[in-house]
């Protein structure tokens, strides 16, 4: 048990009903090491309660809210009133999300042979990069490698990450597509358009990918893989923008073509 981690006030934590008594209930908190937590009979639901068995029973999963934790007396209050069904279904999903991240975690330990120190080190970033395991997977199924060029961890665990996290992450997205023509008759015209291609290419957006292909002179392919249309869209268009300013501004042309009309 991690002694030093506790929950705050306000954090909706996933609890196991541990024992039922007249005045309350006390709870094991699943995401801080069983620590202990309790739900007073007032914090049961709204309106008067008679009998607390009549709501939860021993070995019950419920979604509490933290009222207030005091670590020198390793107390935790909680209240099962001020969750909603929305919250509860929320919390329910991020804790079985985050279970299926420590096994996928533990899958990429074996693969790769890293011993239980290292893995809980690189545990530690993870966290500390993403906020939590399971995002940490959806980053590597969006974005595969690019998604750890920030982290300083070995290859052969970035590549069993990324493997893993394809194979069991299916995330919802869209895939398009636009092209921009782009002209530079300078004598460094070819560097100008590299550069205009960085600087396309430098569209940054969470959660979103953005390729640049060469498709035939002169013109590049903008491909956008993104959560949904209306943000693919915005990104595609910032891109084909960034490039054309840059190829501009340095003497060039350039113009933008949602489809693939012949030059």
């Amino acid at each position: 048990m991690d002694e030093n981690n506790w929950p705050e006030s306000g954090d909706f934590v996933v609890c196991t009903v541990k024992n039922v008594t007249d005045f309350g209930a006390y709870t094991t908190l699943e995401e801080f090491g069983g620590k202990e937590g309790f739900i007073h009979i007032s914090e049961i639901k709204a309106g008067w309660v008679k009998y607390v068995r009549d709501h939860v029973r021993e070995g019950q999963k419920v979604v509490c809210k933290v009222l207030n934790v005091d670590s020198s007396r390793r107390h935790i209050d909680l209240s099962l009133k001020d969750v909603n069904e929305h919250q509860k279904r929320a919390k329910i999903q991020d804790w079985k999300n985050e279970q299926k991240a420590y096994k996928w975690l533990q899958f990429v330990s074996e693969e790769t042979g890293t011993s239980k120190e290292e893995m809980d080190k690189i545990k530690i970033k993870l966290l500390d990069n993403f906020g939590s395991l399971y995002s940490a997977f959806e980053e590597a199924a969006m974005n595969a490698e690019d998604a750890f060029n920030d982290i300083k961890m070995k290859k052969k665990i970035v590549k069993s990450i990324v493997s893993v996290a394809q194979n069991n992450i299916k995330l919802p997205f869209v895939d398009i597509a636009g092209y921009i023509d782009l002209n530079c008759y300078l004598s460094d015209g070819i560097e100008i358009i590299k550069m205009a291609l960085e600087a396309g290419n430098k569209v940054d957006e969470e959660g979103v990918k953005v390729d640049i292909s060469y498709t035939g002179a002169p013109r590049y392919r903008i491909k956008v893989i993104a959560p949904d249309y209306k943000k693919a869209e915005a990104v595609l268009k910032k891109s084909a923008e960034a490039a054309i300013d840059a190829i501009e501004n340095l003497g060039g042309k350039g113009e933008f073509h949602r489809h693939n009309d012949t030059v």
